[in-house]
């Protein structure tokens, strides 16, 4: 593992335990061993630690799941709306719940009102999100495999319901973890059910959306 790559560890393992505001340079230099002018060669202060943190995960988790993207190229109505869309949500899914990445997510959420840095971040990847998702409706709509009033907002809609609906997964995981029974009665197939209702919105008529024309 290179220089870089244990401070990045360090700093995630000092948020973990002590919360992400309270992490300093003097903190991650003592935990690695170095004088804080060596962890300034590497890196300038603990914000560009955690953006690069952030970007660090983010590859490494996309590294995992890179033979389940889509191609873009490929997309025909042959292939059913619902299943492009699931696909796209499941990648997304795997992506948040990585191990670490998860871990990195959890402490960002409960830092982002008191930590500009957590702050930032969460931005940067509500964006990341809303931004791959306009690149894949532009490329339905062009194939005509969707058909997007304002393909924008359509894409800003479904990124941020997606997104939402994962939060609750999550929360509804730890509470059964936890033996909570406060998320009963709640649908759990939300994300399934809301696939559906978008692509019965969306769909070209004529055009597969759930494997049947």
């Amino acid at each position: 593992m290179d220089r870089k790559s244990e401070i990045i560890k360090a700093t995630l393992e000092l948020a973990s335990e002590n919360g992400l505001a309270s992490v300093s340079m003097n903190q991650i230099a003592e935990k690695l061993g170095i004088s804080k002018p060596a962890l300034y060669k590497h890196f300038e202060s603990r914000e560009e630690i955690i953006k690069t943190m952030y970007s660090f995960l983010r590859d490494q988790a996309k590294q995992g799941i890179a033979a389940g993207e889509i191609n873009f190229d490929m997309l025909s109505d042959k292939v059913p709306l619902e299943k492009i869309l699931t696909h796209m949500v499941d990648s997304y899914r795997s992506l948040c719940t990585n191990p670490q990445m998860f871990q990195f997510y959890k402490i960002i959420m409960s830092q982002r009102t008191i930590d500009i840095a957590a702050t930032e971040i969460m931005v940067m990847e509500t964006k990341a999100m809303i931004d791959a998702t306009k690149k894949l409706f532009y490329a339905l709509q062009v194939k005509k495999i969707a058909d997007f009033p304002d393909s924008d907002a359509a894409a800003i809609s479904f990124a941020m319901s997606v997104h939402s609906i994962i939060d609750l997964e999550c929360d509804l995981n730890q509470l059964k973890n936890a033996n909570n029974d406060a998320g009963k009665g709640i649908d759990k197939n939300m994300m399934k059910n809301f696939i559906s209702e978008f692509c019965r919105l969306y769909g070209v008529k004529g055009v597969k959306t759930n494997g049947k024309k």
